[in-house]
């Protein structure tokens, strides 16, 4: 496999990753959010916690950690951008 090949497949794997990732905080814990209230968080319901702040955060973080992983990737196969 040459290495513009593997570099989209490890491209393509992350970037569907991170998908799965804000899929489910952005879709299946807000759908779920009633039956996770019972389950409590900083004093707050969770289900209440995960649609006003926890989201978001997750969000946050996953930007950071795509950026790093992807960096990583460009990196290891030569396409990176100069700094």
């Amino acid at each position: 496999m040459s290495a513009d090949t593997e570099h989209w497949r490890k491209t393509r794997n992350l970037t569907l990753a991170h998908l799965a990732v804000w899929f489910v905080f952005a879709f299946l814990i807000h759908w779920f959010a009633h039956d996770i209230n019972h389950i409590r968080f900083l004093g707050w319901p969770l289900g209440y916690y995960m649609a006003a702040q926890g989201s978001l955060a997750v969000f946050v973080v996953q930007l950071f950690l795509f950026s790093r992983q992807q960096h990583a990737i460009d990196v290891k196969y030569g396409v990176h951008e100069e700094d």
